[in-house]
């Protein structure tokens, strides 16, 4: 066993108890920096998504019906309870995903606060009155509680992900099943004891950590449960919105990403080429607004070039638990794989690898990759049309604000994009002109708890954080009294 894990449980969490998967199945949890077992962890599918379903639809009935204010109480001890053990918590997101300390233990305190920005915002769902054109009526709006909420989450930020939903859903007055990855299920098992030492009534989250497709389709299947959250591929996106007709499941989808960065020649090529390296990398790349394809303007491409390969050779990679690692493993072996594939096929397209992309020299166990960047790249090559979900930075040339423009464009996924320019024309043009649901003008966290995440195109639908996450899981209803 790698490490000491500080997780309390392994189980599913249903109707308010912890409880083994009704057919007994278990599998592994692997620490991805050793390979090591973790713990052998509970593991459910259809069977226990029916129950989950059975217990969120009978305690809607109750928790619907309480007042945002006693919802915020709950949220905000919640809350309260991850900063007190963010030590402890923290610790275990670096067992399970391989991410750093200090990038862990930042993640958990933005799920906290997610926890009570929605147990504030919950407050204030307002409706409104709407002036008629009849004197002997009057018309109003309000907002209620949508329901049972399926939120399907993925691995990259095990916290992170399932606290803006799990948050909004509660704050909204729903009840939810929730399916996080069984790849990083302590996050999970951390977010649901909080809850429970926050009061939160028996029935109104219930957790599995299960095979996804199974429980995905019990989801769809069940009339009760009204809309899906899900976090993850645009293959499995698509899948689910076919599904979704069978009883008009709701959904809120957040999919793939290949976030461009235009790069002007009127910046601090240094001072971009610094901040990118680190940007670029975090979680190992494996962020779906992750800035991805960079397009540097012809005039600085070379120098731009040779100073990111610099700041990306001195990056550290090793375990999170070591102190100045910077990238820490992918997620999983297959994970690497894919990464691995991918650098084969751009080398056979004639691609040219600065620096990295290899196993490092001083591990013999784990799944690392030494970040790579990669240069002479067109845009039909495979890491343009791929989305690479690992350390690796590829660089592209353009010609002018037009040329930038259509480059970055042309790809089917919108979620973020990135714009560094010293020029306020130049900025308002390009992040009016990007096909992209996010952009980030001289910044690399252009996202936050108070602001509305959502993409374009095949990067999704819906939107998470900000008040627009509360109003994807309430329903507007139309009141509206004649004859006054």
């Amino acid at each position: 066993m790698s490490g000491s894990v500080k997780s309390v449980q392994n189980k599913q969490y249903i109707n308010g108890a912890w409880v083994n998967a009704v057919d007994g199945a278990q599998i592994p949890l692997i620490n991805p920096a050793t390979e090591e077992l973790i713990s052998e962890i509970s593991f459910g599918n259809e069977k226990d998504a029916a129950l989950a379903i059975d217990a969120a639809s009978s305690a809607f009935k109750t928790w619907s019906k309480t007042t945002p204010y006693y919802r915020a109480e709950i949220l905000k001890k919640a809350a309260d309870y991850l900063r007190q053990n963010l030590d402890t918590i923290a610790f275990d997101m670096v067992l399970e995903s391989g991410k750093p300390l200090l990038e862990a233990r930042g993640e958990w305190t933005v799920a906290a606060n997610l926890f009570e920005w929605y147990a504030e915002e919950g407050k204030r769902a307002y409706g409104k009155v709407i002036p008629t054109n009849r004197v002997d009526k009057r018309s109003s709006v309000i907002y209620q509680p949508m329901g049972v909420i399926g939120i399907i989450t993925a691995w990259n930020f095990p916290a992170y992900n399932p606290a803006r939903a799990w948050a909004a859903a509660l704050a909204a007055g729903c009840t939810v099943v929730a399916k996080p990855s069984e790849t990083t299920p302590l996050a999970a098992y951390h977010l649901v004891d909080a809850l429970v030492h926050a009061g939160l009534p028996t029935g109104v989250l219930n957790l599995l950590i299960a095979d996804a497709a199974p429980v995905g389709e019990a989801m769809l299947n069940d009339p009760r449960l009204k809309k899906i959250s899900f976090t993850g591929s645009t293959r499995v996106g698509k899948l689910l919105m076919d599904g979704a007709s069978r009883t008009s499941t709701k959904l809120s989808l957040e999919l793939g990403g290949n976030a461009p960065v235009i790069i002007f020649d009127d910046v601090d090529v240094d001072a971009i080429a610094k901040a990118a390296s680190i940007a670029r990398f975090r979680n190992n790349g494996q962020v779906c607004v992750s800035p991805q394809r960079f397009y540097v303007h012809k005039n600085i491409y070379d120098q731009f070039a040779e100073a990111i390969s610099k700041y990306v050779s001195a990056l550290k990679v090793g375990s999170g638990f070591e102190d100045g690692v910077n990238v820490g493993p992918l997620i999983t072996s297959k994970q690497r794989d894919s990464v691995v594939d991918l650098l084969k096929k751009a080398k056979t397209e004639n691609a040219t690898v600065l620096t990295g992309g290899h196993f490092p020299e001083h591990t013999d166990k784990g799944y690392f990759i030494q970040p790579a960047v990669v240069t002479n790249l067109d845009q039909t090559s495979t890491l343009a049309r791929n989305e690479i979900f690992g350390p690796v930075l590829p660089l592209f040339k353009f010609d002018d604000l037009e040329d930038a423009l259509a480059k970055a464009n042309d790809t089917e996924y919108g979620l973020a994009a990135y714009v560094f320019t010293n020029n306020l024309k130049t900025a308002i043009q390009v992040s009016e002109g990007l096909e992209f649901g996010i952009i980030g003008i001289n910044e690399w966290a252009p996202h936050g708890t108070e602001l509305p995440f959502g993409g374009w195109k095949q990067s999704g639908q819906g939107h998470e954080s900000g008040s627009e996450g509360l109003y994807e899981y309430m329903e507007k209803k139309l009141i509206s009294i004649g004859g006054i």
